[in-house]
């Protein structure tokens, strides 16, 4: 049940870059699809000594409403993914920590990004929050009871990576 494709043609939609891609399906058809294309991306489950959870506020768009997210974004080119998870929690939180990488998720059938997981354990705060221009964050903490329930709730973009780490935690 092999798939071939065809061809590949990029474009944008407003910021963002696709692909329109054409598959030869199993059964002869031609199809297309379009694609998000996306750069590989870091989300991390932080956790401070005394087990509680760093979170991030923010405005997204695709719901447009605030939503209490992972900490995470883009790998720059030719940047390692600890480096980046480590410079994306810095940058988000002002936290660092002791991290271990758990695992790549998929981001969903349409899309190239790859997310790379890490847990950053024995987090503490060492400096100021500096995140980019366009993220208005608030820094926010939650017990693991909260945690577990914030995630039942669906009210986040990275649930599965929540799920991932605290599993790889035991603390399920």
């Amino acid at each position: 049940m092999l798939w071939t494709k065809v061809t590949e043609t990029p474009f944008r939609a407003g910021f963002r870059p696709m692909l329109t891609r054409h598959f030869q399906l199993p059964d002869g058809r031609v199809e297309e699809f379009t694609i998000k294309d996306e750069r590989p991306v870091v989300c991390i489950l932080p956790l401070t000594e005394d087990q509680r959870i760093i979170l991030v506020k923010q405005y997204r768009p695709g719901p447009e409403r605030m939503l209490l997210e992972l900490p995470g974004g883009g790998i720059e080119r030719d940047e390692a993914p600890e480096v980046a998870a480590r410079r994306e929690l810095l940058e988000e939180t002002g936290y660092d920590g002791e991290f271990i990488f758990v695992g790549i998720t998929l981001d969903c059938a349409y899309s190239t990004m790859q997310r790379y997981n890490f847990v950053a354990k024995n987090c503490r705060k060492i400096q100021e929050p500096h995140p980019d221009a366009n993220e208005f964050l608030e820094v926010m903490d939650l017990n693991l009871q909260e945690f577990r329930s914030h995630l039942r709730s669906g009210e986040m973009t990275d649930v599965e990576v929540g799920y991932l780490c605290l599993d790889v935690l035991n603390l399920l």
